[in-house]
């Protein structure tokens, strides 16, 4: 298993999900204002130390979190999918309706 120098945030689903305990899982409180802090060990591995940007996704259930603002979060989301899958969506994965909306 690496040390924590050498996951920072890039740690593979597989990895970081099944292998790894999940040690650094926890609650945060928000305040009445909306506000709430970042856990020190997330802060730590994403060189936030002295603060910088986070970007959010809400995706319903749920909402995550990544280093480096929105920008960086829709750079990495796109980078993500191949250039097969992105083909296929906006053809409407075969459904000629969808690929019109």
């Amino acid at each position: 298993m690496p040390n924590r120098t050498q996951w920072r945030y890039k740690a593979e689903a597989t990895t970081a999900l099944y292998t790894w305990p999940m040690t650094n899982a926890g609650e945060v409180r928000v305040s009445q204002r909306g506000q709430m802090s970042l856990p020190a060990v997330a802060r730590h591995r994403w060189g936030l130390d002295e603060g910088g940007e986070v970007g959010f996704l809400d995706v319903g259930d749920a909402v995550i979190l990544v280093p480096g603002g929105v920008e960086d979060l829709r750079r990495r989301l796109f980078g993500a999918i191949a250039d097969e899958e992105w083909a296929r969506a906006r053809s409407g994965f075969g459904d000629v309706d969808l690929a019109n909306e």
